[in-house]
């Protein structure tokens, strides 16, 4: 089955760190850009962070860079999101979603150019 399944959630204390991972099944990485997105109370969906299928780019949303990090491993078909230094305000679901490469001169954060997106992962951060 075509699949992409997001782990590695959970309660975090503030400050705190936290990887998730996003395994891909039934494709193959190698031909794909992929993003992280997180959808919070009230918030709708919210681009993160971006890397291209290369793994050589990657993008942040605004104040992330630095706090996060997005890597890929496309030999084991996994992707990762490290974060650092959490805040309340980054409790979330986080999802993870792939965009075919040939999409490479729309924006990162354009939710329409992603045809796959994974079951998300919950992250509180909370003392």
């Amino acid at each position: 089955e075509v699949q992409l399944q997001a782990s590695g959630g959970g309660l975090v204390q503030p400050r705190g760190s936290l990887r998730l991972s996003c395994a891909a099944y039934g494709f193959s990485l190698n031909n794909y850009d992929m993003s992280w997105f997180r959808e919070a109370p009230g918030k709708g969906r919210e681009w993160v962070a971006f890397i291209n299928s290369f793994g050589d780019y990657t993008a942040y949303a605004d104040g992330k860079k630095g706090q996060f990090r997005i890597s890929r491993d496309n030999a084991n078909k996994k992707v990762y999101l490290e974060m650092h230094d959490l805040k309340p305000e980054d409790t979330a679901v986080y999802s993870c979603a792939r965009r075919p490469d040939s999409a490479w001169a729309a924006p990162v954060e354009s939710l329409d150019q992603y045809n796959l997106w994974g079951q998300g992962t919950l992250v509180t951060v909370s003392s």
